[in-house]
C-alpha cells in the first residue's frame, strides 16, 4: 500500500468535517464532489448559496450529501452568530461577529473555532497571507509556537532513507527568513505534523552549510540558536543540528562528521531549511532531478488544521491534500 492509499484508508475510517470557503469555484466544487463520492470526509460548502448551487450544476456535483452554508440566509446567520457568541472566549464584539459571519473564509474559520467543522480548506482565490491572517485571528497559534509555517513530504524514487523513500521537509513556502525563535517553532511544528500524518517518531535535522561547528558565521549561529531553543522548549522531541544535508540523512557521512552521540545525525526523517531560499530551491531540485512527488505544503502552527492550497494544483492533488489534512485532524483530536 503506497502513501496515498494509506492516508485515504485512515481518512475513510474516521471521516472529518471539512469546510470549503471557495466552493463557488468550479475546481473546488470538483474536489468536494470527489471527496463526497469516495466517502473520505464530510463536506461543508460555505458561501453565497446561489453561487454554490451554480458551481454544483456546472460540475455535475450532487449536493444531497453536502452541507450548504448559505451566508446570504439572514436567519441562519443570526442563529450562527448567537452560537458563536455563546462559546467560551468569544474574540469579537457582536457587530464584528455578524459582519464576519457573512464572509465565506471567516465563517468557515468561526465554525471551526466552535467545533462545527474540523478543517478549513481554500486558497484558490484567497492569498496565503489572507488565510494565515484569518487563521491567526480566529483560530490562533498552538501552544509554544511563535509563527505559522509549512511542512511537506517527499516521495523520492530510488532513495532509501530511514523511512524508505519518504522524507519530511519544512519550511519551503511561508517563512522567508525566520529568526532563531521562529526556526525553532518550525522544527517543533514539523515534528508534530509528520508524526500526525505518518505515525513516525520524528527525528528532525536543522540544516546549515556547517556540520557541528565546521564553519562559523551569523547564518550558522542562527541555526545553532534555533536548535538550542527547540530542545529547551520540547526536550521530548529528537531535534538536532546544525547539520549539512548529507550529515543529516546519510549514516556513513554522519559517522565521520558528527563526533558525538545524536539521535538524529545520519537518520533524520524530517529536514528543516534555514530560510525560504534554501527550502524553495531544494524542493524544486528534488522534484526535477529526482522526479520526486512533494506532498504539501501543509500550513502548521495553528491550534486546528487550517489549509491553504496551491492555485495551480490539479483536482487530484487538492483531494490528496484534503485527505492528508483529515488524518492530521484525527491525530490532533487523539492528542
Amino acid at each position: 500500500m503506497d502513501l496515498m492509499e494509506q492516508v485515504r484508508s485512515k481518512a475513510k475510517a474516521n471521516p472529518q468535517k471539512v469546510a470549503f470557503f471557495e466552493a463557488d469555484d468550479p475546481k473546488m466544487m470538483e474536489v468536494v464532489s470527489e471527496l463526497t463520492k469516495a466517502g473520505l470526509c464530510e463536506c461543508y460548502v460555505v458561501g453565497d448559496g446561489e453561487a454554490l448551487r451554480a458551481a454544483a450544476e456546472q460540475t455535475g456535483t450532487d449536493l444531497s450529501n453536502v452541507v450548504v452554508v448559505d451566508i446570504t440566509d439572514a436567519d441562519e446567520n443570526e442563529a450562527f452568530a448567537l452560537r458563536f457568541e455563546a462559546a467560551p472566549d468569544c474574540p469579537f464584539k457582536p457587530k464584528a461577529v455578524r459582519r464576519r459571519a457573512k464572509r465565506p473564509m471567516d465563517r468557515a474559520l468561526m465554525m471551526q473555532r466552535i467545533d462545527e467543522v474540523d478543517i478549513t480548506f481554500g486558497g484558490l482565490c484567497c492569498s496565503t497571507g489572507e488565510v494565515i491572517i484569518g487563521g491567526q485571528t480566529i483560530i490562533g497559534l498552538a501552544d509554544g509556537i511563535d509563527t505559522i509555517s509549512s511542512c511537506g513530504i517527499f516521495n523520492i524514487p530510488g532513495w532509501e532513507g530511514s523511512e524508505g523513500n519518504l522524507l519530511g521537509f519544512g519550511d519551503a513556502a511561508v517563512c522567508v527568513d525566520p529568526d532563531p525563535e521562529q526556526l525553532a517553532s518550525i522544527a517543533i511544528s514539523a515534528a508534530e505534523t509528520v508524526h500526525a500524518l505518518m505515525g513516525w517518531e520524528p527525528r528532525v535535522a536543522m540544516l546549515s552549510y556547517s556540520t557541528d561547528g565546521s564553519a562559523e558565521s551569523p547564518m550558522v549561529d542562527k541555526v545553532r540558536e534555533a536548535v538550542k531553543i527547540a530542545q529547551e522548549r520540547r526536550p521530548d522531541l529528537a531535534i538536532d543540528g546544525e547539520f549539512q544535508l548529507d550529515s543529516a540523512i546519510n549514516p556513513a557521512v554522519a559517522s565521520k562528521k558528527v563526533r558525538r552521540e545524536s539521535a538524529v545525525a545520519g537518520k533524520a526523517n524530517v529536514i528543516i531549511c534555514p530560510d525560504i531560499n534554501v527550502g524553495n530551491i531544494g524542493v524544486k531540485l528534488v522534484q526535477n532531478f529526482a522526479h520526486a512527488d512533494a506532498y504539501g505544503p501543509f500550513l502548521q502552527g495553528f491550534k486546528k488544521i487550517v489549509c491553504d492550497c496551491s492555485r495551480s494544483a490539479p483536482v487530484s492533488e487538492l483531494v490528496g491534500n484534503v485527505v492528508m489534512s483529515c488524518v492530521r485532524a484525527q491525530a490532533l483530536k487523539e492528542a
